[in-house]
């Protein structure tokens, strides 16, 4: 088998993924977006997270050209990407108990905010504390998750729960168990997995949604442009300093 049949196969089963994503979770997306949309016109404040390679959607709509400005990424150590070392380090932290509460603890978030919790499988006792300790404080939650895990697998956390069963509101990414597209003669394991393509798509769709709803409103969202076209730093350094209270990555 050829690696440009491979690779094609790879970009039909992403496209097939993307396709069901958007046909089977708008109506999810779209309540997603309305509820950044209420937060922002209120006030409020939005807050992202993700750990291990879940981090990467939530991160791409963070300080993002294009992007709403009010989206903050609540910062796990040890757990947002692959450079602790060594990394299975963040797997670990993944399972820790407590770990969630403690950072919601020393956060600026508050009642009212709305908070992305990002989590393929959903099992972890990071996720699921994060969203359950989210809501207890006044947080309305959104889970971005495949709902596969939750029917296939057991969940980590002492109250056998998942993610999805602590949001308010959950997007279903479809992905199957293992999030590997792919197998093929010679490859001894499944591979391709497509989560990462899919769910940056829900988190742009989303925070499109919001924009199109502050929109119709009669709200300007504030948006952020390219630093790299003419007048986009200039656009942004107002932006930033007339939201600048409800932006954190800066301080």
């Amino acid at each position: 088998m050829s690696e440009n049949k491979l690779a094609g196969q790879f970009f039909d089963a992403a496209i097939e993924l993307l396709r069901r994503v958007r046909d089977e979770e708008a109506g999810n997306i779209a309540a997603a977006g309305a509820a950044m949309a209420d937060a922002v016109a209120a006030g409020g404040r939005l807050f992202v997270f993700g750990a291990g390679h879940s981090s990467l959607p939530a991160q791409d709509v963070v300080y993002r050209a294009g992007g709403l400005a009010l989206v903050n990424l609540l910062v796990v150590p040890g757990v947002i990407g692959v450079d602790v070392m060594p990394a299975t380090l963040g797997s670990a932290l993944e399972r820790v108990d407590g770990l969630a509460g403690a950072v919601l603890d020393t956060s600026p978030v508050q009642a009212g905010d709305v908070l992305v919790v990002v989590s393929l499988s959903g099992r972890n006792s990071l996720p699921v504390e994060m969203a359950l300790n989210a809501r207890a404080l006044g947080l309305k939650v959104v889970g971005v998750t495949s709902l596969a895990y939750a029917r296939e697998t057991k969940s980590r956390h002492a109250s056998g729960t998942f993610l999805r069963d602590h949001c308010d509101i959950v997007i279903d990414s479809k992905i199957a168990v293992g999030d590997a597209e792919l197998a093929a003669e010679g490859i001894a394991a499944p591979f391709a997995p497509a989560s990462t393509v899919v769910t940056s798509a829900v988190m742009q769709a989303v925070v499109a949604a919001a924009a199109g709803e502050l929109a119709s409103r009669g709200v300007e969202p504030p948006m952020l442009r390219s630093g790299n076209v003419d007048g986009g730093h200039e656009w942004n350094g107002r932006v930033l300093e007339e939201y600048g209270d409800r932006i954190f990555f800066r301080h």
